[in-house]
């Protein structure tokens, strides 16, 4: 049997989270032979907004052997039990996205079906009632979930805000110290073989050539690699997802430390609230033909809780992807890779399984077309399965107070979104391809937050007469609110565990 050719060295071209980040799991994984080179330059910034997370970082950091306290601290974050949506659906409504299921099983009928039948018998509460990631937020209380499968307090999930330029700088400090090699210098070339296509070598600004025999692609947006020297050619989703702008900002505190992040919807987009330690995160997603930079601009800092503390920055992105990830010997990583607005705080994520999926399929100087396709087939699932969820917030909305909620209500949109959409106004069910980032609970919480009625709940909940619905129903609603109230405010459990360092 034939062995490999391990790679030598492999050059990460760019930094940021989506740099550092890569590089941190190559130093942490390639415990050999193999050179790690990291190509970033100070003049250039980072877009530095990706930061909400959803509940899979915890395992990035986990799998680096990085203590959660540490990195709270070191990053000035904060934890997060879900997104609340205001004005989404129509304007005053408000729901909440939580991680975790709504309540706990009692039977083997999902529980949700149950709460239909209450609400169309006129007796039901909201939904988000039987969350107990809600019950938690929505008194800004927090404290990590329990183990035993048996309480209340093992029903949600959680994961964090930060500062992601700190994020970035942490795992820096990670990856050197387990000897990533970080050369400073803007890309002014890239050489490719004549002959096989492959990138040979990048050529910086000050003289510098890193010649490795593999690439990860952590340029941003541009795309050195992957798209200006490799022409992959972009897939372009604006015309389901059509904001194509961001204003970002930071402020004071003010308001409530909230356990959760915030989006609510304007007239032309929608505005985050991402609270830190030391600061909120806050951006204006907007679409540039319904309103002019200026305008998003005066709106955000018009519905902002403290004093701007920075100078607003405007963003510019194409939602989509790459038509290929991985090509030749390049793999793109983070925005180089594709662009979903942060509606659903995917941009961390998508850098994170891309960085996973890569280790999975790790190749050697051969490079298996095999392992390629199978890279490709699978980013390419996950991204258009994110896609169909972001596109229901848009697509499912009562409101026609302005243009792009107009367009949006009266949108074609993808079959795979069409066909889900179709199940659950039929009988609330909620179907899959079996392999998609957000599972059914985060699917439910969407269509009943953005008024996706079923027109029936499940005939099952008809044949079973001795499950006592109500009474469970009732009883989930007050041991969560009790579970709620016996745990730490959001700030008391980071003063105990995580406080950081006064800035």
């Amino acid at each position: 049997m034939a062995g490999t050719e391990p790679l030598r060295h492999i050059a990460v071209i760019g930094g940021g989270s989506a740099g550092w980040m890569a590089a941190a799991t190559l130093a942490n994984t390639l415990q050999g032979d193999c050179r790690i080179t990291l190509v970033e330059s100070e003049a250039i910034g980072t877009v530095g907004v990706g930061e909400a997370t959803i509940p899979p970082i915890k395992a990035f950091n986990q799998r680096l052997g990085i203590s959660e306290n540490d990195f709270v601290r070191e990053t000035q974050g904060s934890f997060k039990l879900g997104i609340q949506f205001i004005d989404w659906a129509r304007e005053g409504h408000r729901y909440f996205h939580p991680f975790g299921p709504f309540g706990a099983d009692f039977d083997p009928v999902p529980l949700h079906h149950y709460w239909l039948r209450e609400h169309f018998d006129g007796n039901g509460s909201s939904l988000d009632d039987y969350s107990m990631a809600w019950a938690a937020s929505a008194d800004n209380r927090f404290d990590r979930p329990k183990r035993d499968p048996r309480l209340v307090q093992s029903t949600y999930d959680y994961a964090y805000h930060f500062d992601a330029g700190l994020y970035a700088a942490y795992l820096r400090r990670y990856a050197e110290q387990r000897g990533v090699v970080r050369v400073e210098g803007r890309v002014e070339a890239v050489e490719r073989d004549a002959e096989s296509g492959r990138v040979t070598s990048v050529n910086l600004d000050n003289g510098s050539v890193v010649d490795a025999e593999f690439y990860l692609d952590c340029t941003g947006f541009r795309g050195l690699l992957i798209e200006d020297t490799l022409e992959t050619g972009y897939e372009d989703w604006t015309h389901w997802l059509p904001c194509d702008r961001a204003v970002a900002v930071q402020c004071t505190h003010g308001g409530e430390f909230t356990p959760y992040t915030r989006s609510t919807a304007h007239a032309a987009g929608w505005q985050w609230r991402i609270p830190l330690q030391h600061r909120i995160g806050n951006g204006y997603v907007h679409c540039s033909r319904h309103i002019s930079e200026d305008e998003a601009t005066a709106t955000l800092l018009d519905n902002l809780d403290g004093e701007a503390i920075t100078e607003p920055r405007v963003l510019r992105f194409r939602t989509g992807r790459r038509k290929r990830f991985w090509n030749e010997n390049v793999v793109a990583i983070g925005l180089a890779a594709g662009f979903m607005e942060p509606l659903e705080s995917t941009s961390l994520h998508l850098i994170q399984t891309g960085i996973t999926r890569f280790m999975a399929l790790f190749p050697d100087r051969y490079i298996d077309p095999l392992a390629v396709e199978e890279y490709n087939r699978l980013t390419t699932l996950e991204y258009e399965t994110i896609r169909d969820f972001l596109i229901l917030h848009y697509c499912a909305t009562e409101r026609d107070d302005s243009p792009l909620w107009r367009e949006c209500r009266a949108m074609p949109i993808p079959d795979t979104l069409r066909y889900k959409i179709d199940h659950f106004r039929s009988y609330g069910r909620i179907v899959s391809t079996g392999i998609e980032l957000f599972q059914n609970p985060s699917w439910l919480a969407v269509f009943v937050g953005q008024f996706v009625t079923p027109r029936r709940y499940d005939p099952l909940v008809d044949q079973r007469p001795r499950v006592e619905a109500r009474q469970k129903l009732e009883g989930l609603r007050r041991v969560m609110r009790e579970a709620a109230e016996a745990m730490p405010t959001h700030r008391e459990y980071i003063h105990k565990h995580c406080q950081a360092a006064e800035m």
